[in-house]
């Protein structure tokens, strides 16, 4: 089955790893969970496509797979002959009772039941032997000077709650240097990402420079899925890593050998220094760190007895002089999220709502969260960058994402709505202001001014809804539903003559007149 393609982030990450850190295609293979003609694959395309690194920055992810996998229709793949299945093979060798009785001549038998244009017993032979000849080896592994960092956790001392005097454990962060040993350690609380990375960050301070590569166990904070293959890293530690310009090449899972320097350095600390504070009290993580760095200085600083050196001048002189130097500012944790946006043109992220482009609706998007910032990446070109807001079911909008019909109600405003009346007339501006001030919310009461100033004056013409408007303010009915029933009734053309006309008696001999109160 064909290999399938590899996320353009994790491309671009190929194209990185080459052209910025300088790594060869074995080690960037190791590095992004594929193999090394894939790698060479990668480059090639970029190489026939005209691409040149760095990428330009408005080339996005669409348009990188377009130039690296044009459409054009491609020759089928020639069929080839089903390999044989190694593994499966040595599991029923192993685990058949009657081993004498099932031999390699019967499951060739059943290989070519399923594949009859398979391998001859020959060939299929030859191809487990070789398969079978690498399975128990051990290599004495070659550390380059300035090459590898190998980080891992142990169980740390435990910390007393001054208020409830609970006790809590804590997670010993360990980070070894290959060639020179020279050791890291400080404990937190968790081995979740925000200490993970911020442990990281803490250990090249403490260096002093980057290595190229860095080893991680397959812990959950570093590494999204565990494969002997292809290992997952985590987005945050991925771009912790591009920011000192490390590759993070996982160990193989319940493989220790392959981080066999850590193993070591865990076993080194904590006979140096957690069983050195075994017997004293501590009352949180600070204090327990400031004893463990006292601790540290004197086991770096501590001679070797075969080499009759320190940790610490093996490193200066073998593994700083090869290494990185640490970028102006150190890393600023930023946790990637994904999301989709919701019918208002907001995505939520930690119970916060930040707008994005309207056209984006129904769209899956990637958001990076720092302590500071949001941003919000679609087909990794950014589309949203906004202030981090801790306000719970808040929302943070700019009018640019904002529809057109939604940025024009933005712009109203009471004074706004009270002008856009008054060329009207009077009466009708102090309808508008009457009912906005009525209300809890200006907002509230736009719907009920724009009923007026739209419906109303588009059908009934601005003298009828002036005079309309007078006879809402004398009877202190000011709201559209008044105005409205007053212009279908006519009242607004009715006069005060009129109104006297009808209120006036007629002639009667019974009537006294207003002469007889005289």
């Amino acid at each position: 089955m064909a290999q399938e393609r590899l996320p353009m982030h994790r491309v671009r990450e190929v194209f990185r790893l080459k052209h910025v850190c300088r790594l060869s295609n074995r080690k960037i293979a190791a590095a992004c969970g594929v193999d090394r003609d894939t790698v060479g694959m990668y480059l090639k395309r970029a190489e026939k496509a005209g691409l040149v690194w760095p990428f330009p920055e408005a080339l996005t992810d669409g348009e990188l797979e377009g130039r690296m996998f044009p459409k054009a229709a491609q020759k089928p793949a020639e069929s080839q002959r089903a390999l044989p299945d190694c593994r499966h093979i040595y599991e029923e060798l192993r685990s058949y009772k009657k081993k004498a009785s099932l031999t390699l001549m019967q499951l060739w038998f059943e290989y070519k039941e399923q594949h009859p244009e398979g391998y001859q017993y020959t060939q299929f032979c030859e191809y487990y032997r070789r398969w079978r000849g690498k399975l128990d080896y051990c290599m004495r592994q070659e550390h380059r000077a300035g090459e590898k960092v190998f980080v891992d956790y142990c169980g740390g001392p435990t910390i007393v709650d001054q208020e409830t005097g609970e006790v809590v454990a804590t997670q010993m962060f360990v980070a070894v240097w290959g060639a020179s040993n020279y050791t890291f350690a400080e404990a937190s609380l968790t081995q979740s990402l925000p200490h993970w990375t911020s442990s990281h960050v803490r250990a090249l301070e403490y260096f002093g420079c980057a290595p190229s590569l860095l080893v991680p166990d397959n812990l959950k904070s570093g590494v999204v899925k565990a494969s002997l293959y292809e290992p997952e890293v985590n987005r945050s530690y991925e771009e912790l890593a591009a920011h000192y310009g490390c590759a993070v090449v996982p160990a193989r899972p319940y493989k220790p050998r392959d981080k066999a320097k850590v193993e070591a350095g865990v076993l080194v600390v904590q006979r140096w220094i957690m069983a050195v504070l075994r017997h004293r009290v501590f009352f949180s993580v600070a204090e327990l760190n400031a004893a463990i760095a006292v601790l540290l200085e004197r086991l770096n600083t501590r001679a070797l007895r075969k080499v009759k050196k320190s940790r610490r001048e093996i490193f200066e002189t073998l593994d700083r002089p090869n290494a990185k130097a640490l970028p102006e500012r150190p890393y600023e944790y930023a946790e990637w999220k994904a999301a989709r946006v919701n019918l208002n043109y907001h995505v939520e992220l930690d119970r916060h709502n930040y707008s994005v482009p309207f056209r984006l609706l129904r769209e899956k998007v990637e958001a990076r969260l720092t302590a500071t910032m949001v941003e919000v990446f679609y087909k990794h070109e950014r589309v949203a960058c906004h202030a981090r807001s801790f306000v719970a079911h808040g929302y943070t909008t700019l009018k640019e994402h904002m529809p057109p019909a939604h940025q024009t109600h933005l712009e109203w405003t009471p004074a706004r709505m009270i002008e856009w009346a008054g060329k009207t007339g009077p009466g009708t501006a102090l309808v508008v202001e009457k009912i906005i001030s009525s209300r809890d919310h200006p907002e509230q009461g736009y719907k009920s001014c724009l009923g007026i100033l739209r419906h109303l004056l588009g059908h009934y013409g601005a003298a009828r809804v002036e005079a309309a408007a007078m006879r809402a303010i004398e009877y202190n009915t000011c709201t559209y539903t008044s105005m409205r029933s007053i212009l279908l009734r006519g009242l607004d053309r009715q006069t005060k003559a009129g109104e006297s006309a009808q209120t006036a008696l007629p002639f009667h001999g019974n009537i006294r007149g207003g002469q007889y109160y005289h």
